[in-house]
């Protein structure tokens, strides 16, 4: 009984902390000016050239499949590092909100870089700017989510009357 308590309680906060990453995420998107900029000018890039393919004949699915492609890289910010962390957190009875708060923040930090495959050498100083910005808003997006997690179902120690 008391797993599934947890398992029910757990589904919950990750339910609650998954839309707050998000909003993190757009609020740090859009507060940090370089990002503002830079988002902007994607987004106009995107739409005048999304706008300009459709014109010139290039079907409606290739902007399907580009939404798609957008979704599945918002899934995996936001909702593979904190189901990680819990999952893990709640098997090794890990409760620290260091634990939930850093871990979820470092590896939501490190999606694109992993992603990425390793660090690029060879940057410029401006684009790994950028890149250490980005990666702070990611830190912090995760960071959020697992506290978050943590408020709601990892504080109370399960040994010591918790669900």
């Amino acid at each position: 009984m008391r797993f599934i308590g947890r398992l029910f309680v757990g589904s919950l906060a990750l339910l609650l902390a998954i839309p707050c990453g998000a909003a993190i995420l757009g609020l740090g998107a859009l507060l940090d000016p370089v990002s503002r900029e830079v988002l902007g000018q994607l987004g106009l890039v995107g739409l005048f050239s999304g706008l300009n393919d459709l014109a010139s004949g290039i079907g409606p699915e290739t902007l399907l499949f580009a939404g798609v492609a957008f979704a599945r890289a918002l899934f995996v910010l936001l909702v593979v590092p904190p189901v990680l962390i819990a999952v893990l957190g709640e098997t090794l009875n890990w409760r620290s909100a260091i634990w939930y708060g850093a871990g979820t923040g470092l590896l939501t930090a490190l999606v694109p870089w992993l992603a990425r495959g390793a660090a690029r050498t060879g940057g410029s100083v401006a684009a790994l700017g950028l890149e250490g910005r980005i990666t702070a808003i990611l830190f912090l997006t995760g960071a959020a989510s697992g506290l978050i997690y943590w408020l709601i179902a990892g504080r109370r120690d399960h040994r010591h009357g918790a669900v």
